[in-house]
């Protein structure tokens, strides 16, 4: 995209760019997603940037209207393999915050200053700033939705002083903590968080967040919820997961095995029905654009240890694929003679991630049917201080499940994560990964193939250059056509029954414990 045709999508408020660019206006000193709904600005006034921190860099702040630090994530970082797609992956999870930049450019393999020039020349902003925006947003999520005192809340969401909490909260929202707060009390906020007061109710743990933490997690365009739903109810270990209520108002929780401590997730399915209609951008024309303009999926998080807040959003948002962008998989996918019609039959359906890495990679390893993994749950699992519900257990670590009690291919995977010979991190190479995996006894490369699309989260596996392919799967897409959204076309694939035997989501209909 130029300009031009950026500045085309503002004009029309079109909402599946959210995320993808931001906007600023010179003559206010604010920055915008390109759905706010505010009116649209002269061109002449009119700047782009590739990322908010990129924005705040240049010394716009906030739109207290849209809220553009709360949208989806651009489907980018997902797809692309290179070095900045992968540390936008680790700074999304944490790793800056917790480890530094030079803790990131050693997982990365690269220098710190290599990484920050990447990420500069891409991002208008270095991995300094792109953690900064990431945390002061964690920060603005605690000021509306807990009463925590200000003081512990800066150092949750990451900030190393006070003061440095206060000047970025100033620059990047115009407001002092307390005034944020203020504002949120009694009211909805737009872009992400419900800033009513959150209910009181006990932790997992008994930590700080006892009343746990409401947030939306936002999404673009379509989303085919009934499908992910029923999908990982299918899967629901015992113990780690359940689904409660029937189908349209479910609600799937799950415990989480996070960096400070555990936490419970609780995410509702949305009422069925699009949340508003799509309007096509100039000169692309999208499939699903009749399946609404995106909306949120409503959460709530207990937490042992905020300092896990930002993580555990992120983990969800990789595990129901709430970054993707469905306009660019319809418009690749619709385009087959095949996956066309199952398409526009489903918009909008996702390629379910993962919350924990290990854990899915130990799922898909072990096979069998949920409750052969909740065997393991209970011989090897953490209990929790109290049971919530079905909740019983955090799923044991890959060290717990090395011993000579544990099925061997299970074992020697998890001995290969223990030592670090197999890295399924957010930012992991995901290439190394595979043909790590595939060398251990008892993967191979389908299996290794399949934790790759769904651990690692990567949307073009089902290629045929992407691991060993049956002779069909190969003659479905001889071309590529469907790069980089393999794993959406074996997904619809799979949902059609149109999938030969053999083929990825065979394994995991073979293998419903993942």
């Amino acid at each position: 995209m130029d300009d031009e045709t950026r500045y085309e999508a503002v004009s029309s408020r079109d909402a599946r760019f959210d995320g993808e660019f931001f906007f600023a206006v010179v003559t206010t000193g604010i920055y915008c997603r390109p759905s706010c709904p505010a009116v649209t600005p002269k061109r002449v006034n009119v700047r782009f940037f590739p990322s908010a921190a990129a924005a705040q860099a240049a010394g716009f702040r906030a739109c207290r209207r849209c809220r553009p630090d709360a949208v989806p994530g651009s489907a980018e970082w997902n797809v692309r393999a290179d070095l900045v797609g992968r540390a936008m992956r680790f700074i999304g999870d944490g790793v800056v915050d917790r480890e530094g930049v030079a803790g990131l450019a050693q997982r990365l393999g690269y220098s710190a200053r290599q990484v920050q020039r990447q990420l500069t020349a891409e991002l208008g902003a270095g991995p300094v700033a792109l953690a900064r925006a990431r945390r002061a947003h964690t920060a603005r999520v605690l000021l509306q939705t807990t009463a925590l005192p200000v003081t512990e809340l800066a150092f949750a969401a990451g900030f190393a002083s006070i003061r440095q909490f206060n000047d970025t909260m100033r620059e990047i929202y115009a407001g002092t903590p307390s005034e944020l707060r203020a504002a949120a009390v009694g009211g909805r906020g737009r872009g992400g968080v419900t800033t009513t007061r959150p209910r009181s109710r006990p932790a997992p743990g008994g930590g700080p967040a006892a009343g746990g933490i409401p947030l939306r997690l936002a999404y673009r365009g379509p989303y085919a919820a009934v499908e992910i739903f029923d999908f990982l109810a299918e899967r629901a270990v015992p113990g780690v997961e359940e689904v409660r209520g029937e189908r349209g108002p479910r609600t799937y929780r799950r415990t989480l095995r996070l960096t400070y401590g555990s936490g419970i997730a609780e995410v509702e399915e949305p009422p069925a029905g699009p949340r508003g209609r799509s309007r096509p951008p100039a000169g692309r024309v999208c499939p699903a654009a009749r399946g609404g303009d995106g909306g949120w999926l409503e959460c709530r998080l207990l937490l042992t240890d905020l300092r896990d807040l930002s993580t555990a959003v992120q983990r969800l948002r990789r595990l129901f694929d709430l970054d993707a962008d469905p306009y660019a998989v319809a418009e690749r996918l619709g385009a087959d003679p095949v996956l066309g019609p199952l398409v526009a039959e489903r918009p909008g359906l996702r390629s379910p991630g993962a919350a924990d890495p290990e854990e899915m990679a130990v799922r898909i390893v072990l096979g069998g049917p949920p409750e052969r993994a909740a065997e393991l749950v209970r011989a090897y699992g953490k209990p929790l201080d109290a049971a919530d519900g079905g909740l019983t257990h955090l799923f044991p670590a890959p060290a717990e499940l090395t011993g000579a009690d544990v099925p061997e291919p299970v074992r020697a995977l998890c001995t290969a994560l223990a030592d670090g010979t197999v890295r399924l991190d957010a930012g992991a190479d995901r290439a190394a990964a595979e043909r790590a995996l595939a060398a251990l006894p008892g993967v191979g490369p389908r299996t290794a193939a399949y934790i790759r699309m769904r651990a690692l989260g990567d949307p073009d596996v089902g290629g045929p250059e992407a691991g060993e392919r049956t002779a069909a799967e190969r003659g479905a897409d001889p071309e590529g056509a469907w790069r980089p959204w393999g794993a959406y076309a074996l997904h619809h694939l799979w949902r059609a029954g149109l999938l030969p035997p053999g083929g990825l989501p065979a394994l995991a209909a073979a293998a419903p414990a993942a």
